[in-house]
């Protein structure tokens, strides 16, 4: 299993081709690709490389699948004996990103898999030849 470690938005986030993350917002557009070279970990085949601060050659690649708000976080202040309250609230903006490839020095150590075919069907003769 291959998997990197990157630093976006001023977090350091485990990613793994095929799957999709939520991470602080990007000015990219949605369906858009991005390539991100704050790589600071690469485990690819038990074969480790671990950056000072980041890989050296490594980056990421990944698609902009859409941006959207996070939950309302409430903040709510008070200052006892003072009728003193405020009472406030918060949603983060948030980027969904799907993770595409993660290449080392310009080789594609591990991609997502394309839509799997249907599996062709046996002629009909291969069939009747079993079946007798």
């Amino acid at each position: 299993m291959t998997y990197a470690i990157i630093e976006t938005g001023g977090k350091q986030l485990r990613v793994e081709p095929g799957r999709f993350y939520d991470i602080e917002l990007l000015k990219d557009e949605a369906n858009s690709q991005v390539t991100i070279d704050k790589v600071l970990f690469v485990q690819h085949d038990g074969g480790v490389n671990i950056g000072q601060p980041w890989v050296e050659g490594a980056t990421v690649q990944g698609t902009v699948m859409r941006h959207f708000r996070g939950r309302k976080v409430l903040v709510y202040k008070m200052k006892p004996k003072k009728k003193t309250r405020k009472k406030r609230g918060h949603r983060q903006e948030i980027t969904r990103l799907m993770i595409d490839s993660i290449s080392m020095n310009g080789a594609v150590l591990a991609a997502k898999e394309a839509a799997a075919t249907p599996a062709p069907e046996a002629a009909p003769e291969a069939a009747e030849a079993t079946a007798e």
